[in-house]
């Protein structure tokens, strides 16, 4: 497969400022996609896992060792998994990658060639996303039971259980209140707000106009039971002032509505101010699931254990024995977020699908799914204006996952980002442009496939790998980006705050560069340092923002000559490898 038949058009679009490529040079999936799980409708077809052969002769795609975070335990401040929710850009050093590159070329590595057969390859068969739609959502709304909502103390809820750590959280909540903590919960069956108007005292929660509901106690859909926030919902807020959050343990629906933390005294909506102010939050625990679609979610979330925003989280290890449910899942399509501390958050989460939704200004993370989940479908959305960091990452050792035909720009960091041991990864035929740092960056994960995407007038690199091996980049296109088209490099993490024991690293990295353009970059189409393997094959190789031409550093610098006769004049495979012992990985 290859990108648009005419450069002319793409160059034309970098000149009109706009950063990416024409409507009709977007890369088309043109195969069969992967057919899903046959399934009745209540239950979510299984994600199909990516299939694509590893390099056999390095044999480093597998995890890391890793220990167990035990993540939250309870709520205390001293997580590990939530004292380390950072991400792999926390150790970025750019003055120290320049330094090395440039003493990378004093390094002895040999150059060869091959017929470049050997490193052809089909493109991925991406999943079949018919199932997931608006009305496959509405078909599993199970009405026929009526359910019913009462107000309860959450002294004794294993749900809230979470919140009664250290950091004093039902203190605040009780002082909100003004009391014991209680919260309205839904149990039984089908429940809608209006259902919950009728049940509940209006100091509790109440219609205040036509289709405006504001909840003034956490609500908690218990197992077994459904909420659902429907068109008739004009508007279902949260209060601030009270303390009010969504915890589901059961079914929720949102369709065709809109939800957001609210601030009663000012009368408009909870908008950030600071991480440490509460706002409320959804989290959907082990054994839910979560359906959103075709509407508004806005304003949630701050800077606490699973208060993110919208966070779909397994419990914590030692909650999770005592629970013994399945880890929870869902469908998120069609809808806006917007001014969330994180627009999407997960946790041990399996088979969940975000497809065709807009998450816009949000604070620290715009999608970003986290520890062991697993067979995720990032999908047809648009990440973007991200205030503190990036658009897309999925981070630590989150498996087996599709982002793909997303659209990510514009974000304080990096467009797309794979982190911290995530394996057998695809990352295909989005749009990535800019980005305040690169474009696409895999940090620490082996095994990803970066395939037909489009990465232009990202500040930084286009395509950025660190410490990664079995990473092959097709048939991408990288234009205009302020530093290289591709730049991979390792960096010895150790002594750089980061939790050896739960996201340890190999110092090693090894690469395949095959089809695509790399066009008009500032210094270097390629740059790396220190590989244990590179290999370069039909890559178009045209000439950085420079007067000199096509200059390469790193370890390809003094083989320049060499490297561009094979690819460009004898149209081989370059493979190039240390010239003496082999280059030695450090595990920590």
């Amino acid at each position: 497969m290859r990108w648009p038949a005419t450069l002319s058009g793409l160059l034309l679009s970098l000149m009109l400022g706009l950063g990416c490529a024409p409507a009709d040079a977007r890369p088309a999936a043109q195969h069969t996609p992967l057919p899903s799980a046959a399934s009745d409708p209540d239950e979510d077809p299984d994600v199909v896992t990516p299939k694509f052969a590893k390099t056999p002769r390095l044999g480093l795609g597998d995890h890391d060792d890793a220990s167990s975070d035990d993540e939250m335990l309870d709520a205390s401040l001293d997580d590990p998994g939530e004292r380390y929710q950072t991400d792999g850009s926390d150790q970025d050093d750019p003055a120290e990658d320049d330094r090395k590159l440039l003493e990378a070329e004093k390094r002895p590595y040999e150059i060869s060639t091959s017929s470049g057969a050997e490193l052809k390859m089909a493109p991925p068969t991406l999943p079949d996303l018919t199932p997931y739609t608006a009305d496959k959502v509405m078909e599993k709304i199970q009405q026929k039971r009526p359910g019913r909502a009462e107000v309860a103390s959450v002294l004794n809820q294993l749900s809230f259980r979470g919140f009664m750590g250290r950091d004093e959280r039902m203190r605040d909540w009780a002082a909100r209140q003004g009391g014991l903590p209680k919260a309205i919960f839904i149990r039984g069956g089908y429940v809608t707000p209006r259902d919950i108007a009728r049940q509940v005292p209006r100091q509790y929660f109440e219609e205040v106009q036509k289709g405006v509901f504001v909840a003034r106690l956490p609500i908690d859909v218990a197992p077994g039971a459904t909420l659902h926030i429907d068109d008739s919902v004009g508007d279902f807020r949260l209060s601030q002032d009270r303390g009010s959050f969504l915890i589901n343990e059961g079914r929720l629906f949102i369709t065709g509505s809109r939800l957001r933390a609210w601030n009663e005294a000012r009368k408009d909506a909870a908008q950030f101010e600071d991480k440490h102010d509460f706002r409320p939050f959804i989290v959907s625990w082990g054994g839910s699931q979560t359906y959103i679609v075709n509407s508004v979610i806005a304003n949630l979330g701050y800077a606490s254990s699973k208060s993110y925003g919208v966070s779909i989280s397994q419990f914590s290890p030692s909650l999770k024995q005592v629970m013994n449910r399945p880890n929870p899942s869902g469908w998120i399509i069609d809808s806006e977020f917007y001014d969330l501390w994180y627009g999407f958050y997960c946790y041990e989460a399996e088979d969940f699908v975000l497809r065709g939704n807009d998450y816009h200004d949000n604070i620290k993370y715009g999608i970003d799914p986290h520890d062991r989940s697993r067979r995720l479908i990032i999908a047809e959305n648009k990440a973007y204006r991200t205030r503190e960091k990036h658009g897309i990452i999925v981070s630590r050792e989150v498996d087996d996952s599709w982002i793909i035909n997303n659209e990510a720009y514009e974000n304080h960091l990096s467009g797309i980002v794979v982190d911290r041991n995530s394996v057998n990864n695809v990352v295909a035929y989005n749009r990535v442009y800019r980005n305040k740092s690169d474009g696409i960056t895999i940090y620490e994960s082996p095994q990803t496939l970066i395939w037909g995407n489009l990465v232009t007038r990202n500040n930084r690199h286009g395509m950025r790998v660190r410490n990664s091996t079995d990473v092959r980049l097709y048939d991408n296109v990288a234009i205009a980006n302020g530093l290289s088209g591709v730049y991979g490099h390792v960096k010895d993490l150790r002594g750089t705050g980061r939790n050896m024991a739960l996201d340890p690293f190999r110092k090693t990295i090894s690469m395949i560069v095959a089809g695509g353009q790399l066009i008009s970059n500032g210094s270097s189409p390629v740059n790396i340092d220190q590989p244990l393997s590179l290999e370069l094959y039909d890559v178009d190789l045209r000439a950085p923002q420079r007067e000199l031409g096509i200059k390469f550093t790193g370890i390809l610098g003094k083989h320049q000559d060499e490297v561009l006769n094979i690819l460009m004049r004898q149209k081989k495979a370059v493979v190039v490898r240390p010239a003496t012992a082999t280059v030695v990985g450090t595990s920590n």
